[in-house]
């Protein structure tokens, strides 16, 4: 039934329902204005099908554990450790397996809530309406409501299906969760031209709206997925899962890895077995301990605790991660598309300027806080000087007067109850002296005619101090200039309206008349003649600190782009207080409808407004940038946002103003919906991805250097230096120390100074392989000289394997403190000192060992023997030297100018 776009089977004449008149759309639904017979209604619901929305369905628990070992190196370690334990081996399967499960619980922990989007959205909609049922009014549960019923709202109710007005008297409703239009939208039955954007279908009411004021009564035209909400439901269940730039990464190495060392094992069990002369079975456990160096099963895990840690910093700078590999998503973020209102604005309307028949007057403070001043224009005085309140106290009297809502204050906090325009008018009074009840009670209110679409304006009668009765209005500046009739100069109010509108400020019209004789009753025909008391902009006013927040955005290349269901004036007004781009380029729906996809991904990337923007729009919009190759953040908190929330690479949603659908279709929700806090988390996210980026340094060359090292054991033909089961406790051990203690590194200084890095840079760039090969070699050496000057000096074997595995422990330990800082050199006091994370880490690393070394039921696992003090001694000094050789790397690489940005 939807006919928000032209339907061809219509016996009208392709128009969408705000377009036809009340009468044709009744006689189209088959209609009449006493509502639907019973009958008629029971028949419509089995055609149409129930007023709601599809659940969708939840992932089971079991489903989420086991999708955990959906990894190709997990995969691997468990064929190997079937293979051990087949073998005869249980102690190296066991160990194995272990492995394998805690990293899969730590998985299944950290995963997220299941998709709820849709059933966010089903929230909206109200339990009940009232209804016209065969001439009666009644109350129907709203799954029951079907195309053809008579809806009748008030105040306060939530409008429970996509309706065609029929009658309005002065009907305001707020409309955030689908257009971002900060001010409830005045409604009335007219129709409407085709080509109106959602924000201007003023004939239309639409589901999961909120009534703001005003009674009306509509004719239901669609329910269910047909409606504004349900084609977004629509959208967004057909956007798919994105897979962040880390996973990506993660996977694609992983399938290298795991095919590499598959087929490095099968070679290298082929020349054992043919040219060692190994039996089939010694091989086999000799390339299940080759394979358990090589293989940094502890990887998964750290990353996940790393992402983890992100998460708690980003919680306590008011951002919280529904969806875990956000956070490091979040460092390669390159665009951030955010709303205006509540986001870069403060939510709250304020008088910025007054226009009177004598002057220009500009007003400070912002919010509904009664702070602030009231001076000189600047344009009309560039001398800024004071003004009395007084000049203009008939304009704000009318401001005060001709309103219905009030102002409140807790804990220094002031918000208002009723419309928001009309909450600035009072803080503008207050501003000037007036407080509003003493002035309520010295001109109190006789009667009113309450604002409505068809004239817009709203009109109040009062008996003043001296006894005459005043009318006062406000409304649409040309409906009350036409009410002034020749007592207004419309050339000035056109030029002053004009450069109000430039700098982004709605506008509203304020008259008043004396009346001649004392009546009660205020009737139309009386509101003539009117004197005009002039114009007042009003703005939703730029958060401070949103602006500082884009200018951190610019300096770290990242580009802001402003998507907004307002007015192209209002937004590339705040955008160009926000300093959003240099020359703010805008765009309106209508302009971005008339291009292809293909055009509008050569042109977004110039676009810093996009204005009057649908769903549609929004979603278009982050997928055109996103073929542009670009990491998208988009912020959003209606219903309207939820589809593109999803497609983005961070979808946003706002905690405060947020809708239960863009929460649960978002990765990370703002507890202050706040801009700043969206790039206080692009930081930390950028710092979780150096962190991981020193994790993977760390891990892999200690997993190449035991790989290395079994690998030509066997083509050399000598002992395995190490056990399986020796790999495996190093692994477990030191991961989840050592490697694990990198996450929690502080920012580096330069972090928001640099360029996003590519949304294709490898995980492993040049720089990091060669790190990797390198240490990888110093490792190996170490190992070998230490396993063979044991074997030289009489030794046994498992003593030697002892040593060579606390060589490799302290290697590992010596090494942290080198990969701490990669481009830096670590020999400084702070890098000696450490953090407490690392320095608790070194300490449990220590214990361990030496409960690897000495305790008997060790010696029994892992059948390792007890070390001289001297053999320590020794091994600690090796470890001092491949400090100082890594040390003497990072100097010859930076005078030689061969650091690679490990951020590209």
């Amino acid at each position: 039934m939807n006919r928000s776009v032209a339907n061809p089977s219509s016996p009208v004449a392709e128009a969408p329902w705000y377009a036809l008149d009340g009468r044709q759309v009744l006689d189209e639904l088959g209609a009449a204005p006493e509502g639907l017979s019973h009958e008629q209604a029971a028949a419509r619901l089995r055609q149409y099908g129930p007023n709601s929305l599809p659940e969708t369905a939840r992932v089971h628990p079991l489903r989420r554990f086991l999708m955990q070992f959906h990894n190709p190196l997990i995969y691997f370690l468990i064929a190997a450790g079937l293979a051990a334990f087949l073998l005869g081996h249980p102690v190296d399967a066991s160990v194995i397996m272990l492995v394998v499960v805690v990293n899969a619980i730590v998985g299944f922990v950290q995963e997220g809530r299941a998709e709820e989007s849709l059933n966010g959205m089903r929230a909206l909609l109200s339990p009940h309406a009232v209804v016209l049922r065969g001439g009666e009014r009644t109350s129907v549960d709203v799954a029951d409501l079907v195309p053809g019923d008579i809806v009748l709202l008030e105040p306060g109710d939530r409008v429970p299906a996509d309706l065609r007005l029929l009658k309005a008297r002065g009907l305001a409703i707020e409309e955030a969760a689908l257009t971002g239009e900060s001010v409830a939208a005045e409604k009335g039955e007219g129709a409407v031209p085709v080509d109106a954007p959602l924000g201007d279908r003023a004939s239309m009411a639409f589901s999961g709206t909120l009534v703001a004021k005003g009674q009306a009564t509509g004719l239901v035209v669609d329910t269910g997925s047909a409606t504004e909400i349900g084609r977004i439901s629509g959208m967004l269940q057909a956007v798919p899962v994105l897979v962040t730039p880390l996973i990506r990464q993660i996977n694609r190495f992983s399938h290298q890895l795991t095919f590499t060392i598959l087929g490095a094992s099968v070679l290298l069990f082929i020349f054992a077995v043919l040219v060692r002369g190994f039996a089939w079975d010694d091989a086999l456990i000799s390339i299940v301990a080759v394979a358990a160096g090589a293989i940094p099963e502890g990887l998964p895990a750290v990353i996940t605790i790393t992402l983890a840690i992100g998460v708690r910093r980003m919680a306590a700078r008011k951002a919280v991660i529904r969806k875990l590999p956000a956070v490091e998503t979040l460092g390669a973020t390159s665009v951030i598309c955010t709303d205006k209102t509540g986001t870069l604005t403060r939510n709250e309307m304020t008088v910025r300027h007054v226009f009177t028949a004598s002057s220009a007057l500009e007003v400070s403070g912002s919010g509904y806080a009664p702070q602030g001043m009231i001076a000189a224009d600047p344009l009309d005085d560039p001398a800024g000087g004071q003004v009395d309140g007084g000049d203009a106290a008939a304009i704000i009297r009318c401001g005060m007067l001709c309103n219905d809502a009030n102002l409140r204050e807790e804990s220094g906090v002031w918000s208002v109850a009723g419309d928001p325009m009309e909450g600035a008018l009072l803080a503008l009074g207050m501003k000037a002296g007036m407080a509003p009840a003493r002035v309520a009670a010295e001109w109190p209110r006789l009667d009113e005619i309450p604002f409505d679409a068809d004239y817009r304006y709203m009109a109040t009668l009062h008996r003043g101090p001296g006894g005459d009765h005043v009318v006062f209005v406000k409304g649409a500046p040309e409906a009350v200039l036409a009410l002034a009739g020749g007592q207004a100069d419309p050339s000035r109010w056109d030029r002053l309206a004009a450069r109000a509108a430039a700098q982004g400020e709605r506008l509203l019209g304020f008259a008043m008349l004396t009346l001649p004789t004392a009546r009660d009753r205020l009737r139309f025909e009386d509101l003539q003649g009117l004197t005009m008391l002039g114009l007042m902009g009003f703005i939703d006013p730029p958060r401070e600190e949103a602006r500082r927040a884009i200018a951190e955005c610019r300096s770290a290349g990242i580009a802001v782009k402003m998507i907004t269901g307002d007015h192209v004036e209002t937004a590339r007004a705040i955008a160009r207080q926000l300093d959003l781009a240099d020359d703010p380029v805008a765009m309106s729906g209508a302009e971005l409808e008339r291009l292809s996809d293909a055009e509008l991904m050569e042109v977004v990337g110039g676009v810093s407004v996009f204005a009057r923007a649908s769903p549609e729009h929004k979603l278009r919009i982050v997928r055109a940038l996103q073929a542009r190759g670009a990491i998208v953040a988009m912020t959003g908190d209606g219903v309207n946002d939820a589809p593109s929330l999803k497609q983005a690479d961070v979808g946003t949603a706002m905690g405060l103003t947020g809708t239960e659908a863009a929460r649960e279709a978002s990765q990370m929700v703002l507890l202050d919906d706040n801009f700043a806090s969206i790039v206080a988390a692009v930081n930390e996210g950028r710092t979780v991805y150096d962190n991981l980026r020193k994790v993977i340094a760390w891990t892999l060359p200690t997993n190449g250097g035991e790989a290395m090292l079994m690998v030509l054991a066997i083509l050399a033909g000598f002992t395995l230096p190490m056990t399986a089961t020796q790999i495996l406790w190093i692994n477990l051990v030191t991961t989840i120390t050592l490697g694990l203690v990198l996450a929690f590194e502080p920012p580096e200084t330069e972090v928001m100074q640099r360029p996003p890095r590519r949304a294709d840079a490898s995980l492993l760039s040049p720089f990091l392989l060669w790190r990797i090969v390198f240490v990888s070699l110093l490792f190996t050496g170490l190992m070998l000289l230490v396993f063979f000057g044991a074997l030289a000096r009489g030794e046994d074997v498992e003593t030697a394997r002892t040593l060579v595995v606390n060589m490799l422990v302290v290697g590992e330990i010596f090494y942290l403190f080198n990969v701490r800082y990669l481009h830096m050199r670590s020999l400084t006091l702070r890098g000696a000192l450490g953090t407490p994370s690392v320095l608790l880490s070194v300490g449990a690393v220590v214990l361990a060992q030496f409960a690897f070394t000495y305790l008997p039921v060790m010696h029994e696992v892992f059948d390792t023997r007890s070390v001289s003090l001297f053999d320590g001694v020794i091994i600690v000094l090796l470890g001092v030297l491949l400090f100082a050789v890594l040390e003497a790397e990072k100097w010859i690489m930076k005078r030689l100018d061969w650091f690679e940005d490990l951020h590209s």
